[in-house]
């Protein structure tokens, strides 16, 4: 009996420009329980591979699928864990880093009301696991950018993804904060 990927990209080409092929023919099959990095320059391809994974962008040839399911029509969303490249909310505001890993639990129970006690419960343990559990009420706008990077990787986790895709997680982040971001990586 053969397992459905998680992640199928078969002869995938792309191009943001005719004749400025960004990607071509890329075959690729992640299983479930995997753990997989690409590497590769600056403009590479990373981030607009990761935008087809994610059914973000469609490919100008072959397919990609998630879950069995063609990408850019997957049914299931609250399922994906994303956090981009350099993510970030607008503006200085005063959301605190527990708003934050709180806005992950919003697939999962709805945009209104409080959250219920186990996902209080799942959001406290996202902030444990990236090592921010004592900065729950701290502004993020006053955090370092590693550690506002770990509430994203955390708001990610506490939506308990069954995928969870991070786009240079570590980029701009000191090497205390990248070995802050790798253990809690290992464990999953």
């Amino acid at each position: 009996m053969s397992v459905t990927p998680v992640v199928e990209l078969e002869g995938v080409s792309f191009a943001y420009r005719p004749g400025q092929p960004v990607l071509t023919d890329v075959d690729l099959a992640v299983a479930e329980s995997e753990f997989v990095a690409v590497a590769g320059p600056n403009g590479g391809g990373k981030t607009t591979l990761i935008r087809l994974v994610l059914g973000l962008a469609r490919p100008a040839g072959g397919s990609v699928r998630l879950f069995g399911e063609p990408a850019h029509r997957f049914s299931r969303r609250a399922t994906l864990g994303y956090v981009a490249q350099r993510a970030r909310l607008g503006g200085q505001g005063p959301i605190t880093v527990r708003e934050v890993v709180s806005a992950g639990r919003l697939a999962q129970g709805g945009l209104l009301g409080p959250l219920r006690s186990r996902d209080r419960a799942i959001v406290e343990a996202a902030m444990a696991d990236v090592g921010l559990g004592e900065l729950g009420d701290a502004r993020l706008s006053e955090l370092s950018g590693g550690q506002q990077q770990r509430a994203f990787i955390a708001k990610a986790l506490a939506g308990q993804p069954s995928l969870l895709v991070l786009d240079e997680p570590t980029a701009g982040v000191d090497a205390g904060s990248q070995e802050s971001l790798a253990r809690p990586l290992d464990r999953l």
